[in-house]
C-alpha cells in the first residue's frame, strides 16, 4: 500500500510548466501562498490571479474556497472553470472565444480552454459540478480523472472516476470526444442544435449534458433546450445554476479512490 500511494504521488504531477513559486498555479496555489504569507490570514472565495501559462500570462479566475466535500475533510479551493448563475452572459460562442475565455469572472464565465488543457496538463485534477434548480434543490457530480487534450486534438475531454453526488453521470458518454462550438462542431450538428459549446456525441441527443446551453427558468417546452443535466432533472428542465470546478488530487483523494 506504502509504495502504491508513493508511486500515486509522484505520478500527481507530470508535465508541469514552468512558473515561479511565487506566481500561483490554480486556487490551491493562492490560498497557500496567503496562508503561509500572512499569519491568520482569511482567504474567502472571490476572484484572484494565476497564472497557469507562466509569468507573463496571467488570468483571472473565481476561487471557491468554502465547498466542503461529503466527507467533510477539506475546504475546497476549487479553480472554477465555468459558472452559470443568472443568464447575463451569452454562451453562444465561436471556437476562437471558447480557446480563449469569456465572461465576467465574478459572474458567469468560462475558463478558456487553452487555460483549462494548461491547468490540468500540469498536474491531475478531480472535477465537480455543482447546479442547483428553481425549486431550491441541488446536487453534484464528482469526477477523479479530468483532464483535456491540446488544440491539435480539438481539447478532446478525458474523464472518468465518477463519484456520485444525487446528480448522477451525464459526462461518461463524451468521454473521449473533442469540443464542439457551432463554428468547428466535429458531431455536425449539436452545437447549433444545443446553441452552446461543449463536448458532444455522434447521436441524435448529443449527450446528456448541456452546461452552456441557454439560460432559461425551470420546465421547457423542447428537450435539451436548456441548462441541462439529463440523469438529475431530465430533459425538459433547465438549471438555475451550475458550477464547473477543479482541483489538484491528493493523497488522501487517492487513498479514497
Amino acid at each position: 500500500m506504502l509504495l502504491f500511494l508513493v508511486l500515486a504521488l509522484s505520478s500527481l504531477v507530470h508535465l508541469a510548466p514552468v512558473v515561479t513559486s511565487s506566481l500561483p498555479l490554480d486556487c490551491d496555489d493562492v490560498y497557500s501562498l496567503k496562508i503561509n504569507s500572512t499569519k491568520n490570514v482569511s482567504v474567502p472565495s472571490g476572484v484572484y490571479t494565476i497564472y497557469p501559462a507562466g509569468p507573463l500570462e496571467p488570468v483571472k479566475v473565481y476561487c471557491d474556497m468554502g465547498c466542503r466535500e461529503s466527507d467533510g475533510h477539506d475546504n475546497g479551493r476549487w479553480t472554477v472553470i465555468q459558472r452559470r448563475i443568472n443568464g447575463s452572459v451569452n454562451f453562444y460562442r465561436t471556437w476562437e472565444t471558447y480557446k480563449n475565455g469569456f465572461g465576467n469572472i465574478s459572474g458567469e464565465y468560462w475558463l478558456g480552454l487553452e487555460n483549462i488543457f494548461m491547468l490540468t496538463n500540469s498536474e491531475k485534477y478531480l472535477l465537480r459540478v455543482d447546479m442547483e434548480d428553481f425549486e431550491k434543490g441541488s446536487a453534484y457530480a464528482q469526477y477523479t480523472l479530468f483532464y483535456i487534450n491540446s488544440e491539435s486534438d480539438n481539447y478532446k475531454l478525458n474523464i472518468g472516476g465518477y463519484i456520485n453526488g444525487g446528480a448522477g453521470d451525464a459526462l461518461a458518454y463524451v468521454n473521449g470526444m473533442a469540443f464542439s462550438t457551432f463554428d468547428k462542431d466535429v458531431t455536425g450538428s449539436c452545437a447549433e442544435t444545443n446553441l452552446a459549446g461543449f463536448w458532444y456525441y455522434y447521436s441524435w441527443s448529443c449527450g446528456y449534458a448541456n452546461p452552456n446551453g441557454l439560460y432559461r427558468y425551470g420546465t421547457v417546452n423542447t428537450a435539451y433546450g436548456g441548462i441541462m443535466w439529463q440523469p438529475w432533472k431530465g430533459n425538459y428542465y433547465s438549471l438555475k445554476t451550475i458550477t464547473m470546478k477543479i482541483r489538484r488530487m491528493t493523497l488522501q483523494d487517492l487513498q479514497n479512490i
